[in-house]
């Protein structure tokens, strides 16, 4: 099923520091969601929420240099600056407070935005993500121990801010058809479950980022420990991958024992839970959000 793009809708946005945003909406009626994506990616990471019946209305933004939002001209795009950007949005649209579904590193903003400003927060759907210290996170399922898995994930992004300036005019000329995104489908890198033409629709987009810019965002956010779990009082909703090797499910499943009124659910899927997954992360976005009211 083709996820109907026409429902987006796009404007800028200035952030706090000046940076220009591309803001988008999905165009549909019901409560306002803030989505807080995942590094680099764009709204079709989310095709459950692109349709105009999912009852949601969701507000987002493109990261810094991502998806015609501009590259900050200080090159600032630390932790801080993402939760600048996300209150900008919410400031853009009028939204005082509002439950925040994020995805992979797009977690980390959302709690981080819940500490610092937990007034703006009602409650978190936490999709393949920790709160932070997220390298360490990585290949868990493969065994690699946390320091480990830092040190190796850290070196590949800052190999790629080398490598990937000539690297960037293959990526960006591959072309996603449905016979490619087939292709990936079947190679186990993203669940079989997900549908063709959606993923086609988001890897088509995300290889438009540049592969140096990308590692850049990676190793800002990389630098920052665990978010401090104690103060959160809000509802949230971890939603973890049994497959995930960026994200693994034990370190999801701890993070949610330490926060009250937490709950855990683990799918079969890799990552990429909101493609391979969409109408399971919709129901959980609609409970939490029923939790929430």
């Amino acid at each position: 099923m083709t996820t109907p793009a026409a429902q987006l809708r796009y404007h800028d946005v200035t952030s706090k520091d000046g940076t220009r945003l591309r803001a988008w909406s999905n165009g549909a009626d019901g409560p306002t969601v803030l989505l807080s994506n995942g590094l680099g990616t764009n709204p079709h990471a989310w095709p459950a929420l692109l349709h105009p019946d999912c009852g949601v209305h969701v507000i987002g933004w493109n990261h810094r240099g991502v998806g015609g939002s501009a590259r900050p001209v200080d090159g600032r795009v630390d932790l801080d600056a993402f939760v600048e950007d996300a209150l900008s949005i919410m400031d853009d649209a009028g939204v005082e407070s509002a439950v925040v579904a994020s995805w992979s590193v797009g977690v980390t903003v959302a709690f981080q935005l819940a500490v610092d400003h937990p007034e703006r927060v009602l409650g978190i759907l936490a999709v393949a993500g920790v709160p932070g210290n997220t390298f360490s996170t990585m290949l868990a399922p493969l065994r690699v121990p946390g320091f480990a898995a830092r040190v190796t994930m850290t070196s590949l992004a800052r190999l790629t801010t080398l490598t990937g300036h000539p690297l960037a005019p293959v990526t960006r000329r591959i072309p996603w058809t449905n016979l490619t995104s087939n292709m990936l489908r079947r190679s186990r890198l993203i669940n079989p479950t997900a549908d063709t033409a959606e993923l086609r629709d988001l890897m088509q987009e995300f290889f438009m980022t540049h592969p140096a810019w990308y590692a850049k965002l990676a190793l800002s956010v990389s630098k920052h420990g665990r978010v401090p779990l104690s103060t959160i009082t809000v509802p949230v909703t971890f939603v973890a991958g049994r497959w995930d090797l960026l994200t693994g499910p034990n370190h999801m499943l701890s993070a949610s024992q330490r926060i009250k009124h937490s709950r855990y659910i683990r799918l079969d899927a890799t990552h990429f839970i909101p493609v391979e997954r969409p109408a399971e992360v919709l129901r959980e976005l609609r409970l939490l959000l029923d939790e929430v009211s």
